[in-house]
């Protein structure tokens, strides 16, 4: 759940400081942009130097996208380095809060694991997943992680199946299954003599390595982009020749959620929205040397803008607003059957 920082091969103070300028170059995408930073240097060593990146994103916590998260990865940041008193209380407020994202309960489940807590593990994956999973017909793609783990730590505790477990189950797509994958004999079977357990101990790392690659291979959404009244306004004013892709506001919206109801039917997962705004299209147009008239360049500046960090999941968690900034609830507005 965390931002993609490639392990291998990286200079991650360089790019950490990268990252920083790049922040300052493109302060509207700082929040993702600083998040990636902080990974880097967490895994770099330098935890002290990212627990600053956190408090300087927390400095202003009414600007954030996702403060939750950013708390989540402070609290699981400090515990490795010392403080673990200051991890907990933030813990405690995450809890607390309970927030619809289901990402800083992963990571603040994933620290109390880490630090063989594995009762509190148990029971923040639970929280999390009764909060956002309860009554939801099909589990999103971002919620998935929350029942992975908390698979996991069941399974460690030795308690029995449930139906959330169950669930688990159906939605991991690895040949190998999760009740292997999570077995806690298989920490003694890497030491055993036995080449007939070490083969099939070598089997379950490369069916988790192959599930760890797949999911890397899409370290940002497929994402739709969304153009608000105004914006689309003073888009089709600028650049007339775009009408034919947008006939009417109303239809925009339309188009946005059956197309990703169409690439949910089609079992594509990790889907997500990405406002434009008409400035930040023309520059994107002018980075590329293109005009901006040009239909062609719309899908690219979304994937630009999922790629920077500007994607909100698709569908909306459970009673959350809609994506189209209705203010109405999304059951009741676009996610209505």
């Amino acid at each position: 759940m965390r931002p993609d920082t490639p392990a291998e091969n990286v200079d991650h103070s360089a790019e950490a400081a990268r990252l920083e300028r790049t922040a300052g170059l493109h302060p509207e995408d700082a929040e993702p942009l600083l998040l990636r930073a902080a990974a880097h240097l967490e895994l770099g060593g330098d935890r002290p130097a990212a627990t600053a990146l956190y408090d300087r994103l927390l400095a202003a916590p009414d600007t954030l996208d996702a403060p939750h998260l950013v708390r989540a990865l402070k609290a699981a940041n400090l515990w490795e380095y010392g403080h673990e008193a200051e991890a907990r209380a933030i813990i405690d407020g995450i809890r607390v809060t309970a927030p619809r994202d289901p990402a800083p309960w992963v990571i603040v489940a994933e620290a109390l694991e880490a630090h063989d807590e594995l009762e509190q593990a148990e029971a923040t994956f639970t929280d999390g997943a009764r909060l956002l999973l309860t009554d939801v017909a099909e589990p999103p793609y971002s919620t998935h992680p929350l029942l992975f783990g908390r698979h996991r730590v069941r399974r460690m505790l030795g308690a029995a199946h449930d139906d959330w477990d169950r669930l688990a189950d159906t939605l991991h797509a690895s040949p190998v299954s999760l009740d292997e994958l999570h077995d806690p004999k298989r920490v003694w079977s890497l030491g055993s003599e036995n080449p007939a357990e070490l083969e099939a101990e070598i089997s379950r790392l490369r069916a988790e390595l192959g599930a760890y690659r797949e999911a890397l291979s899409r370290p940002f959404p497929v994402a739709v982009l969304h153009w608000p009244a105004a914006e689309l306004a003073e888009l089709l004013a600028a650049y007339p020749a775009l009408a034919a892709e947008y006939p009417s506001h109303a239809a925009h919206l339309s188009t946005i959620e059956s197309s990703l109801r169409e690439l949910s039917a089609s079992g594509t997962p990790n889907l997500g929205i990405v406002t434009g705004t008409v400035p930040s299209y023309e520059a994107f147009a002018a980075s590329e040397g293109a005009s901006p008239s040009d239909p062609t360049l719309l899908p690219q500046y979304a994937t630009t803008l999922a790629a920077r960090g500007r994607a909100v999941a698709w569908p909306p968690q459970r009673g959350a607003e809609c994506w189209c900034g209705s203010g109405v609830a999304y059951g009741e507005c676009h996610g209505a059957e």
